[in-house]
């Protein structure tokens, strides 16, 4: 049997195909760079990072996004011999008003290269391509009006896959049920019904997949029996919370799944029932009863599959001799060459601005995938003053954030922890802890993650010591977020990240990077 998640950490909104004998599996990427993170299967259970769809700079550029904005909800698809992806660039999201610029790339092949993108529209986000056996294609998405109710359901318009644009009326398709907040459609024809798949009540508690058929892609829509045939809204106590925002896949053997986005609460005291991984990927299997589909089980989701076993999470180490690995991302930019360097030396970064940036930033991270880790690293830098840091971060937003690093006060070289917590809206810092004299040299460093709590080391003179006091690793999450004014939908990451708020762009080198998964 398989646990879920298939896909640990920030993993949201998943899409999924099956082309042969390979599954394909798209998710949001929201801020980070390269935008669209791609995974293969051939068994649905365990998964391989393929690489990201979104890694030019004629292809995406989110340099002044804020936080949780970018690379909204995916949606990927193969037909005539291509591989479609949809996705929303969202500029704007706090509030009434919404900036979201919708688009589509293709490739032949899941690798890439993927094309430059063709703009769809800007009227709503989570778009969605469905490919109908008469040969045409259509556009569904959710439509944002400004004005209340913002969500103002499920609309479609034909694509023309020659001119990559949309073409014709548009038309009103599927208004939601009374969970409101419709979002996230998927389209699947089967025995003669078109059966639409939408994402309602929000990406929090009250998530939930709603399902509905038609004889016409157009609608008149008929609700499933259920309603929602996947939420976990009614058990406040089920290991599995934020269930929703789904997609099906018929697999080779004839079985049916939907993948979905999903949060495992810390319990206990001290958890205050944040997903410390953020929104991750799962999966269940359903079966059709009546031209319906039902989830096993459901509509709860079951924390395990009829799948094979995943191995146990292995300790990662990078030298950067051969680049970055696939799994590490940056913030925003598609000009990572301004960021950083690889080679034998390891990771060099250039010190650009503030860690709290929403435009550049030389910070580097990998997912967190467990509720307990470690990650390790050593800095080689030469600050001038303490607008030049450089070190170690466990970092959500720039309203959530710890950043362990080297700066120099007073003349002195030393060490100081910066924490932005997601109660000090407008991302005001704090500076727990006494600051740390060290010498002239590289420094190692650390963090250490055990559920709710976390804390830095570093490696003096005297050996491994925890600079600063324990922290609250709760607050890197999504719950903890939600009322900063800006980011609740990503995941906590660790990394490093070098600052020069002087401008001189002060290089600083890590010749490693690790990250141990802990026992929990």
């Amino acid at each position: 049997m398989r646990q879920n998640p298939i896909l640990p950490g920030f993993h949201p909104d998943p899409s999924i195909v099956r082309v042969g004998e390979w599954y394909y599996l798209a998710t949001s990427t929201f801020e980070w760079f390269p935008g669209v993170r791609l995974h293969r299967s051939r068994d649905l259970s365990n998964w391989e990072l393929v690489g990201h769809a979104l890694d030019r700079a004629d292809q995406l550029d989110m340099r002044g996004n804020p936080d949780s904005g970018g690379v909204w909800a995916p949606c990927l698809t193969h037909a005539h011999g291509r591989f479609w992806l949809v996705y929303t660039n969202m500029r704007r999201h706090q509030g009434s008003v919404k900036d979201a610029f919708n688009y589509v790339v293709t490739a032949e092949s899941i690798e890439g290269p993927w094309s430059a993108p063709a703009f769809l529209n800007a009227s709503g986000f989570d778009p969605s391509l469905f490919h109908d056996e008469d040969g045409r294609s259509w556009l569904l998405q959710m439509y944002w009006s400004h004005e209340a109710p913002h969500f103002a359901g499920i609309w479609a318009q034909e694509f023309d896959r020659e001119a990559m644009a949309v073409t014709g009326e548009r038309h009103l398709v599927f208004e939601g049920t009374d969970l409101a907040l419709t979002e996230g459609p998927h389209v699947y024809k089967r025995n003669g019904w078109y059966h639409l798949l939408t994402a309602e009540g929000g990406t929090g508690y009250g998530h939930a997949c709603t399902w509905a058929r038609s004889r016409s892609l157009l609608g008149p829509y008929e609700l499933h029996p259920q309603a929602q045939i996947l939420t976990s809204k009614d058990d406040p106590d089920h290991p599995i919370q934020r269930a929703g925002h789904g997609d099906v896949v018929e697999a080779a053997d004839g079985r049916t799944w939907l993948v979905h986005l999903m949060g495992r609460p810390l319990e206990g005291p001290g958890g205050d029932r944040r997903c410390v991984l953020g929104r991750e990927t799962g999966i269940q299997e359903c079966e059709w009863r009546d031209d319906w589909l039902w989830v096993k089980g459901g509509p709860a989701p079951s924390a395990e599959v009829d799948l094979l076993p995943a191995p146990p999470p292995e300790p990662e180490e990078f030298d950067f001799k051969d680049g970055l690995p696939k799994t590490m991302q940056w913030l925003r930019t598609p000009e990572p060459e301004r960021l950083f360097t690889t080679g034998a030396g390891g990771l060099t970064l250039f010190g650009r601005e503030s860690i709290g940036s929403f435009h550049e930033q030389a910070l580097v991270a990998r997912r967190q995938t467990e509720v307990s880790y470690r990650a390790e690293t050593e800095v080689s830098f030469d600050p001038a003053d303490s607008r030049e840091q450089a070190g170690l971060t466990a970092y959500y937003s720039r309203h959530a954030l710890y950043f362990l690093h080297l700066t120099r006060l007073e003349g002195r070289r030393v060490l100081r922890l910066i924490a932005a917590e997601a109660n000090s809206r407008g991302g005001t810092y704090s500076y727990p802890g006494e600051v740390v004299a060290v010498p002239d040299g590289p420094v190692k460093l650390a963090v250490e993650v055990a559920r709710e709590r976390l804390w830095f080391e570093a490696n003096l003179a005297d050996g491994w010591r925890r600079v600063g006091p324990e922290l609250d690793a709760t607050i890197l999450s999504d719950e903890a977020s939600v009322g900063t004014g800006g980011g609740c939908f990503t995941g906590a990451f660790a990394g490093v990240c070098c600052v020069d708020m002087n401008g001189h762009a002060r290089p600083a080198t890590f010749p490693y990077f690790r990250y141990h998964p802990r026992p929990d």
